[in-house]
């Protein structure tokens, strides 16, 4: 749709969302956002998806040794940006270094497969408890998961957010693949005018600034409550603002 409305001189390809799991609700809007200022990494060219160099992984401040191809970039392998995924997708090797150094304090922790997550009993704060892991991309870009977004609570267990990707499908169980878990509570900017995705830490309950090109006008776009925040349930509501707020571009 947003190809088409390019197309049609209506508006460029650039895009952004803010996805709350706080209160709920989000922001999308379509345009040049001017505030907040978010870096960028460049897009892989020729690539079908919003697919990205990942460099490396650290848990706790401390880099994962892992095989230096493991992040390649050929079609089997990669690194892909997908809102429309919940979860996040491991190469089982990367997998297992985090959930190694994850838990590596805790010595035998038992875990219990719940349904293909990985769960366990915990009673005092995930924050206080366990590494942010963080991940490193081209033009240094990082982005930090803190506990509370890769450990979602299920029942009185807590369960890890990252699966294997053969889990997914069999053709990516060696791609990275970063869906909501990953970016939830940060505004995610999509420039494909420039061949370039980035995203910063921000209150989705807010409002960004949008400038448009036509006019060079700066505008704000408010969050509007698309969901009760709980992560597991924000795709149709995500999916119903989005063709609310290209439609209403149409009838300009």
């Amino acid at each position: 749709m947003l190809s088409q409305l390019a197309a049609a001189g209506k508006v460029r390809k650039v895009f952004a969302h803010c996805l709350d799991t706080i209160n709920g609700g989000g922001i999308f809007a379509i345009g040049d956002v001017v505030q907040p200022k978010v870096s960028t990494t460049p897009l892989v060219p020729g690539m079908p998806h919003y697919n990205v160099n990942l460099e490396a992984i650290d848990v706790g401040g401390v880099k994962l040794q892992l095989p230096t191809n493991i992040f390649g970039i050929e079609e089997s392998k990669g690194t892909i940006i997908d809102s429309g995924t919940t979860l996040a997708y491991l190469p089982g090797v990367v997998y297992n270094a985090i959930m190694s150094k994850v838990f590596a304090q805790y010595g035998e922790m038992p875990l219990k497969n719940d349904q293909d997550f990985q769960c366990f009993r915990y009673s005092g704060s995930v924050d206080d408890g366990f590494p942010i892991i963080t991940f490193h991309f081209e033009g240094g870009l990082p982005l930090n998961i803190h506990p509370h977004d890769y450990l979602f609570q299920n029942g009185e267990l807590y369960c890890m957010g990252f699966q294997t990707g053969g889990l997914q499908t069999k053709d990516g169980k060696d791609m990275v693949l970063l869906g909501d878990l990953a970016f939830s509570n940060r505004l995610v900017l999509y420039d494909l005018e420039n061949q370039v995705i980035g995203w910063t830490d921000y209150n989705c309950s807010s409002s960004i600034k949008i400038k448009d090109d036509k006019t060079g006008s700066i505008y704000t776009v408010n969050a509007h409550d698309i969901s009760s925040g709980w992560r597991f349930q924000w795709h149709k509501p995500l999916f119903v603002l989005l063709v609310t707020a290209l439609c209403s571009y149409t009838m300009f």
